[in-house]
């Protein structure tokens, strides 16, 4: 009898990247993580606002990432608030170290999930910053769009 696996639900999103970021390229990347950590972000005990990725020694690692102490985790709990390292090919990293020291890009973590292996990775993105007035025409459009879901709803 073949054992059946488990529909992972858990989705962890950043959902201030897509206001406040022009993405321009994404990737995947795994994450090295604490016993008590991968237990929390099961529980979907996890917050990617306000995190970012930087270099450290020619490897990345996201830092503002706050997964929950895990609530059965005794002495063993870990910081919520510790820097993770992302595991990328070389070639990756090469790739976007060369592009976020160019003036205005960055790297942001988009969500967090949990594979059909059950490891959880990271998607991340490079990134550049809106200006103040890119941001308002984006809360234009999406109110125009509202506006006009509302009016079709009416007539129909």
């Amino acid at each position: 009898m073949a054992k059946e696996k488990t529909q992972n639900k858990i989705h962890i999103k950043n959902k201030r990247v897509s206001f406040e970021y022009f993405i321009i390229d994404t990737y995947t990347a795994g994450i090295v993580l604490t016993g008590t950590e991968i237990k929390s972000i099961r529980e979907g005990k996890a917050s990617l606002s306000d995190s970012y990725c930087t270099f450290k020694n020619n490897e990345l690692y996201v830092i503002g990432m706050h997964i929950t102490e895990y609530s059965h985790g005794t002495y063993n709990n870990h910081d919520p608030k510790r820097e993770r390292k992302l595991l990328l090919t070389r070639r990756e990293l090469n790739k976007l170290k060369a592009k976020s020291n160019e003036k205005g890009f960055t790297i942001v973590p988009i969500d967090m999930f949990i594979n059909d292996k059950g490891l959880a990775k990271v998607s991340i993105a490079l990134a550049k910053g809106k200006h103040f007035y890119d941001k308002r025409d984006n809360l234009k459009e999406k109110d125009n769009k509202k506006e006009i879901e509302r009016i079709k709803y009416k007539y129909d």
